[in-house]
């Protein structure tokens, strides 16, 4: 738990259809998810994250992050980058190989330097997205525990408190990965009384266990706080439940949100806001087989509020039992 001062924050993020032109703000960052992957890029000055994600060909989406203030932007080492005054976005790509741990150590090093560099030290929000996440590397290890492995080593070696995060699949090689952070800010990082810390997780999840919390809830100074809740799937302290059933895996990921997002959990680490399923205001739902993306949708249109921004990608997940796994803002 991390409790630290409060700054300003005039952040926000929107879906976007992918035809659609980012126009009329200040955009800090894009991310789009499609048919197309690449490196991270500055285009027209904003840095544009491409992954190789969607629920069908024709439904990529973009997530459009905007600022009130001026965004000052660069690349560097591989690094795209863009902040104001209080916020830094930082994206870069881990290239695909026979092995990932010191790739990832490197380019999150590198991460982690330039944001300290740059003086937004305190982590609030990161995104990977792992190419062929449950297949063997060169030593017969899953890649995304090769991946926990090299990303864990980082985080010991920088200091870093674990913030919320999502680790899924995409249809590209590699991984992308970006992250939100701030000078200094008023960040308290959260865990589940359903679920073990994912940092306790038993050895029989690889060499290192995930490096993450389960949600993050930046308060601002003066503006309005967000709860960024990690990728949340059918796990009950540290096992997998109820495999091979998406419905029951995905009732079991919202009950998992229900219980952290709810005033009792929260109440705990000092946050009097009542948030609650309710709250809730978009969200990015994955889907590892394509013919339950109807019956997911569902699921989570009962269960979230009608005006909540919901996109769907069909892509793997870390775990080969889990067939759905959720993340939210609220």
């Amino acid at each position: 738990m991390v409790f630290v001062r409060a700054v300003r924050s005039a952040l926000s993020c929107d879906y976007e259809n992918a035809a659609t032109a980012v126009t009329g703000r200040r955009a800090l960052a894009v991310v789009e998810f499609g048919a197309e992957e690449g490196p991270a890029q500055l285009r027209d000055g904003v840095p544009v994250v491409r992954i190789r994600a969607a629920a069908t060909e024709s439904a990529g989406f973009r997530e459009v992050w905007t600022t009130d203030g001026d965004a000052r932007t660069g690349h560097t080492d591989g690094l795209v980058y863009a902040h104001d005054d209080d916020i830094l976005f930082c994206a870069g790509h881990i290239r695909h190989g026979d092995r990932y741990a010191a790739h990832t150590r490197e380019r999150y090093a590198a991460a982690f330097g330039l944001a300290d560099a740059l003086g937004y030290p305190t982590l609030v929000r990161m995104w990977n997205y792992v190419g062929d996440i449950n297949a063997a590397n060169a030593d017969g290890l899953e890649i995304y525990r090769d991946f926990c492995l090299g990303r864990a080593e980082a985080f010991a070696a920088h200091g870093k408190a674990m913030p919320a995060a999502t680790g899924v699949g995409t249809h590209g090689s590699g991984v992308v990965f970006y992250f939100l952070s701030c000078r200094s800010g008023g960040v308290t990082h959260i865990e589940n009384p359903r679920q073990i810390p994912a940092y306790r997780y038993p050895r029989r999840y690889g060499p290192k266990a995930p490096t993450f919390a389960r949600a993050t809830h930046l308060l601002p100074d003066g503006g309005s706080d967000t709860l960024f809740v990690s990728g949340t799937a059918a796990i009950l302290g540290h096992e997998t439940v109820c495999p091979g059933d998406v419905v029951r895996q995905c009732e079991v990921a919202l009950a998992n949100i229900r219980e952290l997002v709810g005033e009792q959990n929260l109440g705990r680490y000092g946050i009097a806001k009542p948030y609650g399923l309710a709250a809730i205001r978009r969200a990015k739902v994955y889907v590892r087989h394509r013919e339950h993306l109807e019956v997911v949708r569902r699921a989570c249109a009962a269960a979230l509020p009608p005006e909540a921004e919901i996109a769907y990608l069909v892509v793997d997940i870390c775990r080969r039992d889990l067939l759905v796994e959720i993340e939210a803002v609220a």
